[in-house]
C-alpha cells in the first residue's frame, strides 16, 4: 500500500471507527525514519525502541491536538526529538554524573551491539557524533543522515535556522577533529 498523505491519516484518525487503523499506518509509515533518527542519539537499540515507543505514545495522545501548521512527520520528528533529550538526560542524571561517562556507555553500547554492523570508518563517525553536545548530535544527524532542509530542522527545534547553521557547522568541524585523531591513534603507518 502507498503512504497515505497526512491529510488522509489525520482524516481516518479523527473518525472513531478507523482512529486504531490510521494510527496503526501512520506507525507503519514513519517507524523506520524515526528509528534511524533515535537510533544515532541513543546507540543501543533497546533503549532506541524504548524512546520509539514512547515517540508514538506521545503521538496518540497529542494528534487529536495536532493543527496540521507543519508536517506531521516534522511534529513526530519534533516529539522524537525532544523523547531524546529526555533520555540522554536521564541518562546523565542516573547512574552517570558527567558527559564523558555517557559517552562511555554509549560507545561501549555501540562496540557490544548486535544491531550495528557498520565498518570501521562509519564507526568512527558515529563515536565522534555521540561526542557531540546533545543538541548539536540531533542538528548534525537531521541534515547529515535525514538530509532534512534547515527549515525543517527550524521547526523540529525550535532553533533559528542561522543558529541551525552555526552549530552543523561547528559539529562538522568536531567530528572531523576527532575522527582524524582518532586515525592517528589507530593506524600504525602514522606513527
Amino acid at each position: 500500500m502507498s503512504e497515505l498523505s497526512d491529510t488522509e491519516l489525520l482524516d481516518l484518525f479523527r473518525k472513531e471507527e478507523s482512529r486504531h487503523y490510521a494510527f496503526n499506518l501512520l506507525v507503519n509509515q514513519y517507524q523506520r525514519r524515526l528509528y534511524s533518527f533515535i537510533r544515532r542519539m541513543i546507540t543501543d537499540h533497546d533503549e532506541a525502541q524504548d524512546v520509539l515507543q514512547n515517540t508514538f505514545i506521545k503521538a496518540w495522545h497529542g494528534l487529536d491536538r495536532f493543527r496540521a501548521d507543519s508536517k506531521l512527520y516534522s511534529w513526530l520528528y519534533r516529539i522524537a526529538h525532544n523523547e531524546c533529550l529526555n533520555h540522554l538526560r536521564s541518562m546523565k542524571r542516573g547512574l552517570f554524573t558527567n558527559d564523558e561517562a555517557v559517552w562511555g556507555r554509549l560507545s561501549t553500547t555501540l562496540d557490544s551491539s548486535e544491531h550495528f554492523s557498520g565498518d570501521i570508518i562509519q564507526q568512527k563517525l558515529q563515536r565522534a557524533l555521540m561526542r557531540l553536545p546533545n543538541k548539536q548530535r540531533a542538528v548534525f544527524t537531521m541534515k547529515y543522515f535525514e538530509e532534512l532542509k534547515y527549515e525543517e530542522i527550524s521547526t523540529i527545534t525550535g532553533t533559528s535556522v542561522g543558529a541551525l547553521k552555526s552549530s552543523y557547522h561547528i559539529a562538522v568541524k568536531k567530528i572531523e577533529a576527532w575522527v582524524t585523531t582518532d586515525q592517528t591513534k589507530t593506524d600504525p603507518s602514522t606513527s
